[in-house]
C-alpha cells in the first residue's frame, strides 16, 4: 500500500468514526441524556443502561466473557424498543452499530421514555 492509499484509508476510518460518534451522541440527546456522555468510557454504558431502562448493576455483567455478548444484545434490543423499533433493529444496533446508531440518532425515531 502506498502512502496516498494509506492516507485515504485513515481519512475514511476517521470519517466513519465521526459519523458513528455523532449518531450515538444524537441518540443520547434524543433520550434526554447529555450527548457528551457518549464519549466517556464506562459512563456511556451506564447512560445506555439508563436509556434502556435496565438496572445499573448490569454494568458488572459486561465484564464477564460470553455473558457480555448476551447482555449487549439485550441492552441494544431494549434501546431499540424505547425508540419504537423492533427486535431486528436492536440486533442491528448490536452487530452493525456503525450503521444503525447513525440511523437511530439522525432518523425520525422518537424516544418513548
Amino acid at each position: 500500500m502506498n502512502d496516498s492509499m494509506g492516507g485515504t484509508f485513515w481519512i475514511l476510518i476517521l470519517g466513519v468514526t465521526l459519523v458513528v460518534i455523532a449518531g450515538i451522541w444524537k441518540t443520547f440527546v434524543k433520550a434526554r441524556q447529555p450527548g457528551w456522555a457518549s464519549l466517556v468510557p464506562i459512563y456511556n454504558v451506564w447512560v445506555m443502561l439508563k436509556i434502556a431502562d435496565r438496572p445499573g448493576w448490569w454494568l458488572i455483567l459486561l465484564f464477564i466473557p460470553l455473558v457480555n455478548l448476551v447482555v449487549v444484545a439485550l441492552i441494544s434490543i431494549s434501546i431499540a424498543n424505547r425508540f419504537g423499533k423492533g427486535t431486528g433493529f436492536g440486533l442491528g444496533l448490536t452487530f452493525l452499530g456503525l450503521i444503525f446508531y447513525p440511523i437511530l440518532g439522525f432518523g425520525d425515531a422518537k424516544y418513548l421514555g
